[in-house]
C-alpha cells in the first residue's frame, strides 16, 4: 500500500499529514511518499519526513503516478487530475456539495473520493471530524482577530487612573467554531454573549460563561446537528433583538452556516450601522458568502467605522496545529479502510458510506446528485 501526500496549492500552509502519523503508517508497513516541501507553510522540513519513514517526491506528477491513495485537503487542480490512475483513492476537504459538478468531472477518472465534510455527526465519527477540528481553530483565531483589531481592552482593567470596562463580544452560532469562539474571548477576559437557533445549545453557552441571547419564536430545527434556514418571521425577530444589543457591542463572530447552500444574510448593513464606531465583525461564513452583507471574502472592509474581516481559511493561519489535527483525524479514518496492507470498502459502516462520495468512478452521494440537476 502506497500512500503520497501532497504541497498543498495557492495559499494553503496546511499540509494533510504530519510525520507523527507518517511514522505510525510506516510501522505498519505502508509506504508513505510526501511531494518536497509539502510541509514548509507548517513549518515542517522534509528531513522530518524523512526521518518518520517517509520518501520525498520531487514532483507531484510522479508521485500522484506513484500512490494508490492520494490525501490533499483541497480538490485537486486540472494539472493534477491528469495525472490520476483508474481506482486510485483520492481524500480531502472537497466541500463536495459546494464543488458537485467539479466532482462528477473527476469521477469520469474512475477514481474513488472520500469528501471529509461529508462526516456524518454521529459520536463514532469524531475521530475522524476534521470539520469540527478546524472549526475549533477558526473559533481560536476569530477571537484573536477580533482582539487584534479591536482598538480597546479585552479585559477589564482596573488602574490608579480608573476602572476600564470589559469589551463586549457577541457569537452568532454556538457550533465548534462559535463555542471556540467563545472560550477563547472569555480567557482573554471580553464579557460574551451567543445566540443559536439551536435552543440546546443554551446550556453549553451558559457553561463557558457567556450569555445566552435568545429570539422570541420557535425556531425550526435542522438535521444531522446542523441548524436550518428559519422562516422569514423568525429572521425579523432575530434583526429586533439584534438591533437592541448591537449599539453595546464591540466585536461580532458569525459562523452561521448551512450545507450546501449560501451562508443566511444575517447582520445588513443596517445592523451595522448600529455598531459603535471602531467596533470589528470577523465573518467566519465568508468561505460561503458571509453572514455579513457587507463581508468581501479574503479582504478587510471598513463601513461607517466597524472593520468587517472576511478571510476564509483561518485554519490555515494557525498551520502547524492545525495540521497535527486534520493529520491526526486522516490517520484514524485510514485505519478503517486499510486492514492487511489492503483497501476494505465497507459501505454497511455509516462512516465509509457518507464519506465516499465516488467509487471507482459511480457517483455515490445523492446530495452532490441532486446539486447536478
Amino acid at each position: 500500500m502506497k500512500i503520497g501526500v501532497l504541497k498543498e496549492e495557492g495559499r494553503e500552509r496546511r499540509v494533510a499529514l504530519h510525520p507523527q502519523e507518517v511514522k505510525r503508517l510506516s510501522a505498519q508497513g505502508i509506504e508513505v511518499f510526501v511531494q518536497s516541501k509539502a510541509g514548509e507553510g507548517a513549518f515542517i522540513e522534509d528531513k522530518a519526513y524523512e526521518e518518520a519513514g517517509a520518501t520525498i517526491v520531487a514532483d507531484e506528477k510522479t508521485l500522484i503516478e506513484t500512490a494508490d491513495i492520494i490525501l490533499t485537503i483541497h480538490l485537486p487542480s486540472a494539472q493534477r487530475s491528469q495525472w490520476m490512475k483508474p481506482k486510485q483513492v483520492w481524500i480531502g476537504l472537497f466541500n463536495a456539495l459546494d464543488n458537485a459538478k467539479r466532482v462528477a468531472e473527476l469521477a469520469q477518472k474512475q477514481i474513488t473520493m472520500l469528501s471529509l465534510d461529508r462526516i456524518p455527526r454521529i459520536t463514532r465519527a469524531q475521530s475522524v471530524d476534521v470539520l469540527s477540528s478546524m472549526a475549533a481553530v477558526a473559533g481560536y483565531k476569530a477571537a484573536l482577530l477580533c482582539a487584534d483589531y479591536l482598538p480597546k481592552f479585552f479585559p477589564m482593567l482596573t488602574t490608579a487612573a480608573g476602572t476600564v470596562a470589559p469589551a463586549k463580544v457577541f457569537v452568532l452560532g454556538a457550533g465548534v467554531a462559535g463555542l471556540q469562539a467563545i472560550a477563547t474571548a472569555k480567557r482573554l477576559g471580553a464579557k460574551v454573549y451567543a445566540m443559536d437557533v439551536r435552543p440546546e445549545t443554551k446550556e453549553e453557552v451558559e457553561s463557558l460563561g457567556a450569555t445566552f441571547v435568545t429570539v422570541p419564536e420557535e425556531a425550526k430545527k435542522g438535521e444531522g446537528g446542523y441548524a436550518a434556514e428559519q422562516s422569514r418571521s423568525f429572521y425579523e425577530r432575530q434583526q429586533q433583538v439584534l438591533a437592541e444589543l448591537f449599539p453595546s457591542i464591540d466585536a461580532v463572530i458569525t459562523t452561521a452556516l448551512i450545507p450546501g447552500r449560501p451562508a443566511p444574510k444575517l447582520i445588513p448593513e443596517t445592523l451595522v450601522e448600529k455598531l459603535p464606531k471602531g467596533s470589528v465583525i470577523v465573518d467566519l461564513a465568508a468561505p460561503n458568502g458571509g453572514n455579513c452583507t457587507l463581508t468581501q471574502p479574503d479582504e478587510i472592509v471598513q463601513k461607517n467605522g466597524v472593520t468587517i474581516i472576511g478571510y476564509t481559511n483561518l485554519p490555515s493561519m494557525l498551520a502547524p496545529q492545525a495540521t497535527q489535527l486534520f493529520s491526526k483525524n486522516l490517520f484514524n479514518l485510514l485505519q478503517m479502510l486499510i486492514k492487511d496492507q489492503s483497501l476494505q470498502w465497507n459501505f454497511e459502516d455509516e462512516i465509509i458510506d457518507k464519506l465516499c462520495i465516488v467509487y471507482e468512478g459511480n457517483l455515490r452521494d445523492k446530495d452532490v446528485e441532486a446539486k447536478l440537476q
